[in-house]
Order: structure tokens, then C-alpha cells, then sequence
């Protein structure tokens, strides 16, 4: 797992653009320029925080395996205006699936929020129809907080939005 550069940006569009990773992401599939758009600032900030000695902003990082193959990414974003707020994110390119990749990302950038970053509070959410993101959550031992209903418009209607959380306190009661 390393910090995101604009090598890792040919890998990160490819796997966006596979139908079967896009089924869960609202923001895909999408033109390369947007990706670019998105990633593109991302990856500056992050080159900006390593040369000053901190923390990138929208900490996200990529995953390869032992033999430099591309697994999938995860994200850290702080939320803006809500200091010690963050989010956890993860897409796993489909041939990493199940293999536990998710859950080493997210509990790794969860206890790096809240052990490093200060965090207060550390959120996810997903489709209620990817199962295997949401059991990736409770894995981690996030909560479920909520559910937003009809929220994704999909091929054949909607899904559910479910939203999960942890707080300082619920993590270092179980850590």
C-alpha cells in the first residue's frame, strides 16, 4: 500500500472502467477526463504533503500485491467543514475480490485516522446491494447508522443507500 501518484492513474482508470466495479460507484463509468479531473488534484496535494511532512489532504492510496500488480485503492478524505470527520472508501479492481484486500485497507486507514490524524469520527457508505462492501464495514466493526431508501438509481431501479460509522470511542473500546 502506498500513497497515490500519477503512475498509479493508468491502473486506477482501467479497473474504474470495468462494468463489474462500476456497478457500485455512482461516479462510474465516466469519461477519462473526468477521472483525470478528480484524480489529478488529489495527486498534487498528495506530492505537496510528502514534501512538507504531512499528511495529504484526501489521503488515498493504492494497493498492489508483492509482484507490483494493481489491486484496488482506498481513500481517506477528511469531510469539509467537519474537523476530525473522515471518510473511508475502497474499490478493489475485480480480481482482488475476496481475498480480504478491502478490509486490511479500510481497518489500516481507519486506525491511522483515529491513532494519527485525530479523527472523532470515521464514515462509509454503500449500496445496499453490494454485500460484500457492507459486510467488508461490519468487519471493521463499523455500525450501521442509517439507510437512505431508493437512493441509487440502477439498470433495473433503485437501491439503498446504507451508511455506516465508527467513533474515537467506539474504536478504542474495541481495540
Amino acid at each position: 500500500m502506498s500513497l497515490i501518484t500519477q503512475s498509479d492513474l493508468p491502473d486506477i482508470i482501467d479497473m474504474l472502467g470495468n462494468p463489474a466495479v462500476n456497478e457500485y460507484l455512482f461516479f462510474a463509468p465516466a469519461p477519462v477526463e473526468v477521472y483525470e479531473g478528480f484524480f489529478g488534484p488529489i495527486i498534487e496535494n498528495t506530492e505537496s504533503a510528502i514534501a512538507a511532512g504531512e499528511w495529504p489532504e484526501q489521503l488515498t492510496v493504492v494497493i498492489r500485491n508483492t509482484k507490483g500488480t494493481y489491486m484496488g485503492m482506498a481513500g481517506l478524505p477528511s469531510v469539509m467543514f467537519l474537523e476530525g470527520n473522515f471518510e473511508v472508501g475502497y474499490q478493489l479492481a475485480e480480481h482482488a475480490w475476496g481475498q480480504g484486500i478491502a478490509t486490511q485497507a479500510a481497518q489500516y486507514l481507519t486506525a491511522l485516522a483515529f491513532n494519527e490524524l485525530n479523527a472523532h469520527k470515521v464514515t462509509a457508505d454503500c449500496y445496499a446491494s453490494n454485500v460484500g462492501s457492507y459486510k467488508t464495514l461490519e468487519k471493521c466493526g463499523f455500525n450501521r447508522e442509517g439507510c437512505q431508501k431508493d437512493y441509487y438509481k440502477v439498470e433495473n431501479g433503485f437501491v439503498d443507500r446504507l451508511h455506516y460509522g465508527m467513533t474515537k470511542v467506539d474504536f478504542f473500546a474495541k481495540n
